[in-house]
């Protein structure tokens, strides 16, 4: 296969097709998350805007001022949904933070860039809205996996003050992305999900998040599965480049974990990709 074809384009970035029990790790979150909005105190289905999807879950912190983790789910923007990663919650808010889970709408009824925009308006309304459930507004951080890391860089890169003049320069202080799409130029070049995706040249300009300016504030800590594709490494690395080690001072791998497990890694205590959270979130 050449670099250039479509095949070799499938074969980096179809992970259910590269993970042969994907399917079990799908049943295992939606079962964990189903468990978890029965275990934890919890408000579902808060709208944050007016259009179909735009609602999110609130995990509330147990005192006030606790620091927020906002987790943006995957699945190549076109699939999932924020009900089946309630599981990444009860790890956080046990060590104190509030922890918010916002859905968005779906490909191909909607793009990249509105699901980008989705996510702003779900950011801003945890800013304005997160106090009463105990978490502290100035300390959001943002985290996402797969398509979801793509979102959560977005969410650093924003431009707040163009979105609502009432909020501050820095709504996100932090951003956290996992398995991340950070140049989504190779994704139009894939037939299985350029079909959905309907991607345009604009729209990789928009929102790739290596193909605008590094922000002027904030942190963002970038990791990938150690054992996922060459292109999954390579996008890992090229937002330390693009960016500079100053605004992503870590940049690595999470050894032994692929596309689906690397999940495993953020919500087990003692593991370094869930104490890299935790550093976030105290900073």
């Amino acid at each position: 296969m050449s670099k250039q074809d479509g095949a070799w384009h499938d074969s980096m970035y179809n992970n259910r097709a590269r993970v042969a029990d994907t399917a079990d790790y799908l049943a295992r979150w939606a079962a964990a998350s189903a468990q978890a909005r029965t275990d934890l105190p919890c408000k579902l289905d808060i709208a944050y805007g007016g259009e179909p999807g735009e609602t999110l879950d609130v995990f509330p912190g147990a005192t006030s001022g606790a620091p927020v983790l906002v987790f943006i789910h995957g699945g190549y923007w076109r699939a999932l949904d924020k009900r089946d990663h309630s599981f990444v919650a009860p790890p956080f808010t046990a060590a104190g933070a509030c922890v918010v889970v916002p859905n968005y709408a779906l490909a191909p009824a909607v793009t990249i860039p509105q699901i980008t925009l989705q996510m702003v308006r779900a950011v801003a309304w945890t800013c304005a809205n997160i106090a009463p459930f105990g978490g502290d507004p100035r300390r959001i951080t943002v985290a996402g996996h797969s398509a979801g890391g793509q979102l959560a860089t977005m969410m650093l890169a924003c431009q707040w003050k163009r979105h609502d003049q009432a909020l501050p320069v820095d709504v996100v202080r932090s951003a956290l992305a996992i398995s991340a799409l950070h140049d989504l130029e190779p994704i139009m070049k894939s037939p299985f999900l350029q079909g959905d995706l309907k991607l345009t040249p604009q729209q990789v300009a928009q929102a790739s998040p290596a193909r605008l300016p590094a922000p002027p504030h904030g942190t963002l800590y970038t990791v990938t599965g150690g054992d996922e594709s060459e292109e999954y490494i390579r996008q890992n690395r090229l937002i330390q480049q693009a960016w500079g080690a100053e605004r992503v001072p870590v940049c690595e791998p999470v050894l032994g974990r692929n596309h689906f497990s690397v999940l495993d890694a953020l919500v087990t205590p003692g593991e370094r990709l869930h104490q890299l959270a935790l550093q976030l979130l105290r900073a």
